[in-house]
Formats: C-alpha cells, structure tokens, sequence
C-alpha cells in the first residue's frame, strides 16, 4: 500500500542544500507579506507579528518579528529555516520582547486556527498508524474539510478560511476574517468546544454521545459523515469484517441489541449487510428506548468526525506551522489547498523541495521565453529579483499551489475595500 513514508523519493540529507536554492528563488514572499499586512489596514499588523523558526539540529528560534516584507526575506535568506511557524500579533514588537516591561507584553490577535492531525484518528484505522498516512485514511481529512469549513461559513458566518496541508500528516485551517482575529480566548474556547464532538482519551470506549433532539450543527455533520461511512468504514477500514474490529464496534453498542447482534453476525459475513442489521436494530431501539436511540450515528461520528486539537485553536498566542514552510522528514511543501479540487487532492501529489528545485533546472520552452518577451515591458518597473522570482515558481509544480493562494488574498483584498467603502460612506453621512 503507497504510504507517505515510502512515496517520496526525497533525502533529508539535501536539506541544507536545496533551502537556499527554496528560500533565494522560490517561496512566494510577496504573496505572503500580503496576507499577512492585511492591506495595512492596522498600523503595525505586520510589524507586531511573531514568526518563529526551526533551524538544523532543532535550533528553536521565537520571538522574530520584521519591518518589512524585504527585512523577513532577507533573514530567512541569510538563516535557511527548516521550518516556518507563525505566531501572534503583540502588543509590542515580539524581537523586542525583553526590553518591555514585565507583563505589558500581550498577544493582542491572531487567526483562528484549527489543526487536524492524522495520529488522533489511530483508533478507527486500520491501514495505518503514527505518521504513516494512505489514499484510504485521507478521507478523514476530506471529511474533516467538508464539515468544518461549512460549520465556520454557516454556523459562524467566517468567510476566509486558508486550508493548508501540513506537508505530512493532516491539515491546518487559518481563519482569516477580521471577526476571527480579534476573537477572545473565551469566545475561541467557545468556537472549538461546539465543533468537538469526540472526547476522551485512549482509555475511553465510547467517545460520542448524542442526546436527544441532535443539534442541527450535527445533523449537517452526519449528512456528510454518512457519504463517506460506507466506503471509508466498511470497506476500507474493514470495521464489521475482522473479529477486533467487529468487537470494537459492538463495545458501542447498548448491551441488549450487542448480543442480538453477535448472533446475527454468525449468519451473515458481508459487512455491508451486517451495517444493515445495525441499522434495522437502531430503528427498533428508537421505537422503544428513551436512552441508547442513536448509537448507529454515535459509532459513525466516532470513526469518521473529525478530531481536533483544541488547545491549538483556543490560545491567541499558539503558534502554527506556515503554509509554504517545507516538511523536514517529506520534503512536502506545506501547500494551501482548492476546496473545489478537495475530492482529487492526493497528498502523494504535493510536490517535495527537491522536485521543484530540479524543475528549475529544466530548458525553459520557447513559448515560456516568448511569454515572458511579452511581460517583459509591463515588468520593467519592478526590479530584476522579484521579476525572477514570479518567473521562477510559475516554472515548477509549486505554481497552481501559489495561484490558489493569490485567489484566497484576492476575495480577501475584495472585502477590505468593501468594509473602507462602507466606513467612508458612513462618515460622509455624519
């Protein structure tokens, strides 16, 4: 089975080689400094920012903060991080930490994150375990996609939401709207707390519980769960054919319908039809029990909703990987993601550093050449190093990656001049 661990012809070893090549001609800095100045709209926004950085042998770097885009790029040009995590805005510059005085250094605002992480879903797969990830347990990250960025878009009235992949093992959510940078710790407690279903540790049977009505939020969430059920759990993960798993499921179970169901089980092998007979029991239990109604919605959740890391979306000042930052043990790039594409996205495919860095070195074609004859004059104001640049991602696999992100930052630059248009027209009323 292609696992992450053996897809990637790519060694760590090259690393430090490959960074500078990354770093000098090929991380998209302009497009970053503009999600993160957030049309500048707050002085200081990007100056108050916290980057940290990982540097060879788990050097840990925090508290870095830049003036300008041009500052940031020449540090980690001159640094070469191995990976990239961003933090809050504070109340101070963050380089400037230790000469503030004691406790008026605060972290003001940051996006609202969430991080979903392949090692939470250990207990309901089968075909994989620790880092290693397969085609058949990415579902739960499509899945995981689908009900969250609904649940933010509708339930929360979010409108910026940057999916990330992780470069390895899961997925990173940014929330992006003013709305959700300026969130309390309280009221991001309050966020994570509604979108958590499955509670407990490893020593907890049972991690869902529903009670009666369901909440809409999670009849939403079923809807989507229940697509994906019979082919993720069933088929893939095998939940009703192996004598553990099948054990696992029926330990769900009210006692009275597990020994009908072991019973049943005996007779029919198939586990499609075995889900059925969950079902029909389901549906009798509803007819007669106050307690134990919906354990076949209970068992779906617990092997397909997503699991968060709560702490990760709660603190204003937890920091987060960076989307471009480069996977140290893949080499994956950490990528933003097309949710239009969700269903196709094939972690396999995300390009590795030493693949984008060879792609530069390839003969350009002449109608590359003649292209860029063409936007030659329009280009002549921006100096010969950006020019390069944009020349040089849009030469590798890295391209469609960045052109997904310019379209994220262009809806976003579309809503700040709507709110600057809206403030303006206010004050002419005044």
């Amino acid at each position: 089975m292609l696992s992450l661990k053996s897809s990637s012809h790519y060694d760590s070893a090259c690393l430090p080689d490959l960074l500078p090549l990354y770093y000098r001609r090929l991380f998209p800095f302009s497009q970053y400094y503009r999600w993160l100045n957030y049309g500048g709209v707050q002085k200081n926004y990007f100056q108050n920012r916290e980057f940290s950085f990982t540097l060879k042998d788990d050097i840990y770097v925090r508290y870095q903060s830049f003036s300008t885009q041009t500052e940031l790029e020449k540090e980690m040009q001159k640094i070469n991080p191995y990976k990239i995590d961003i933090g809050a805005i504070y109340s101070h510059r963050p380089s400037q930490h230790n000469t503030v005085k004691s406790g008026s250094f605060q972290a003001l605002e940051k996006e609202l994150v969430f991080d979903i992480d392949m090692t939470d879903y250990d207990d309901v797969r089968s075909c994989c375990s620790a880092a290693d990830i397969c085609c058949k347990c990415w579902t739960l990250m499509t899945i995981a996609i689908h009900i969250l960025d609904r649940a933010l878009r509708e339930d929360f009235g979010f409108q910026h939401l940057l999916w990330v992949y992780s470069g390895r093992r899961g997925v990173h959510c940014w929330v992006c709207d003013e709305a959700a940078r300026k969130l309390s710790v309280a009221a991001r407690s309050a966020v994570a707390e509604y979108l958590s279903l499955v509670k407990g540790g490893d020593e907890m049977l049972k991690k869902v519980v529903l009670t009666d009505p369901i909440h809409p939020f999670i009849r939403e969430s079923l809807a989507v769960v229940e697509r994906y059920f019979p082919r993720y759990a069933l088929q893939e993960q095998d939940i009703l054919g192996r004598k553990e798993s099948v054990d696992k499921v029926l330990a769900l179970m009210p006692e009275d319908v597990r020994k009908e169901l072991q019973q049943d089980f005996r007779n029919e092998k198939k586990p499609e039809n075995r889900w059925k007979l969950v079902i029909e029991q389901a549906k009798r239990k509803q007819g007669t029990a106050k307690k134990g109604q919906y354990f076949e919605k209970e068992i779906m959740l617990q092997y397909c909703y997503p699991r968060l890391d709560v702490n990760v979306s709660k603190g204003v000042n937890h920091l987060l990987k960076s989307p471009f930052s480069v996977h140290p043990k893949t080499g994956r790039i950490s990528v933003p993601m097309d949710l239009k594409e969700l269903e196709t996205f094939d972690p396999f495919a995300v390009p590795t550093i030493s693949q984008i860095c060879e792609e530069l070195d390839r003969p350009r074609t002449g109608e590359e050449e003649e292209k860029s004859e063409d936007t030659k004059e329009k280009e002549n104001e921006k100096d010969a190093a950006e020019r390069r640049k944009i020349r040089d991602y849009k030469r590798t696999s890295l391209a469609k990656y960045v052109k997904y992100f310019d379209q994220f930052l262009d809806k976003m630059a579309h809503s700040w001049k709507g709110e600057l248009l809206k403030k303006s027209d206010l004050q002419k009323d005044f």
